[in-house]
C-alpha cells in the first residue's frame, strides 16, 4: 500500500502505509520480526515504483542534525540490511538521477524537499528532537551554499503524529520555546497538565523562515496515531515503519 506525494517529469515521491500484510508492511529493519519479511516489503515496493532495491539508500536514523550528500556510488546502502546503512545520518539528498533516498517514521515529520531547475531531491527525518535541532533548516541552508535558491524549492510534509495526540511535558515544550517561532504551534491543556505541539506546523516554519514561498510547502496533515494506515510509536512501541521515499528520475 502506497501513497504517492509526487509524480511529475522530474521526481517521484511517497510513502508507505500500513496494510493487512507481512507485519504489516513494516519497512524498517530495525523494529522487524523478521528482517526477510522487511525485505519482501522493500522488494514489492521497488517493483512497484520501477526501481531495483539496489538504487535504494537508507540512513541509520539516530534523531540528529546530521545529512549527507548522496553519490551513485553508495546506491544500496541500507537498502538490504540494516549493517551498510549511512551511519548517524537523519536526511539524504543529491543532484544525480535513479538514487531512491529513503527515512522511515511512526509519528516523527517527514519532509520532502525538491528542485527541479537543479535536479536536487532530499529527505529529512524530523522527529521532534530533529526539530529542535533543526534539521530541515541546517539542511536548507546548506543546499542554498550548494546554488539552490529558495524559491524554487518544493517541499512536501508528510503525515506524522498531529497536535492533539502529541502530549508532552515542560521539557519539551522549553525545547520548543526556545526556537522563538514556535510559540503559535503550542497550547498547554490544563486538565492534563501536558503540553500539545505541532511538530508539522514547527518544521513549515522552519522552511518559510528559510524563504521557501508558502504556496511551494504541501502538508498531508493525516495523524500517524488516528489512521488505520498510520503506524504510531506513541500508541504501539514495537509498531512497523513508513518509509518515505524520493528518487530522481
Amino acid at each position: 500500500m502506497l501513497q504517492l506525494y509526487m509524480n511529475n517529469e522530474h521526481f517521484l515521491a511517497g510513502i508507505t502505509l500500513k496494510n493487512d500484510s507481512m507485519e504489516s508492511n513494516n519497512m524498517a529493519f530495525y523494529t522487524s520480526e523478521s528482517p526477510l519479511t522487511v525485505l519482501q516489503n522493500r522488494q514489492q515496493l521497488a517493483n512497484e515504483i520501477g526501481y531495483l532495491l539496489k538504487d535504494f539508500v537508507c540512513p541509520e536514523q539516530t534523531h540528529s542534525a546530521n545529512f549527507q550528500k548522496i553519490t551513485k556510488s553508495q546506491k544500496g546502502n541500507g537498502a538490504e540490511n540494516q549493517a551498510s546503512a549511512i551511519p548517524q545520518t537523519d536526511a539524504l539528498y543529491t543532484y544525480e538521477q535513479g538514487i531512491v533516498l529513503a527515512i522511515f517514521t511512526a509519528d516523527c515529520v517527514p519532509v520532502i524537499i525538491t528542485n527541479a531547475t537543479t535536479g536536487l531531491c532530499a529527505v529529512i527525518h524530523s522527529g521532534w528532537q530533529g526539530t529542535v535541532k533543526e534539521i530541515t533548516a541546517k539542511l536548507l541552508q546548506k543546499l542554498m551554499e550548494e546554488g539552490n535558491n529558495p524559491t524554487d524549492f518544493h517541499v512536501q510534509i508528510g503525515m506524522a503524529l498531529s497536535q492533539q495526540r502529541f502530549e508532552v511535558d515542560a521539557d519539551v515544550y522549553k525545547q520548543f520555546q526556545a526556537l522563538g517561532y514556535a510559540d503559535d504551534f503550542m497550547y498547554f491543556h490544563k486538565p492534563t497538565k501536558k503540553y500539545h505541539i505541532d511538530n508539522q506546523f514547527t518544521v513549515r516554519q522552519q522552511c518559510l523562515l528559510a524563504g521557501v514561498p508558502t504556496e511551494n510547502i504541501q502538508l498531508d496533515r493525516t495523524c500517524t496515531y488516528d489512521a488505520a494506515h498510520g503506524f504510531s510509536y506513541r500508541q504501539q512501541k514495537t509498531c512497523g515503519r513508513h518509509m518515505i521515499f524520493v528518487v530522481r528520475k
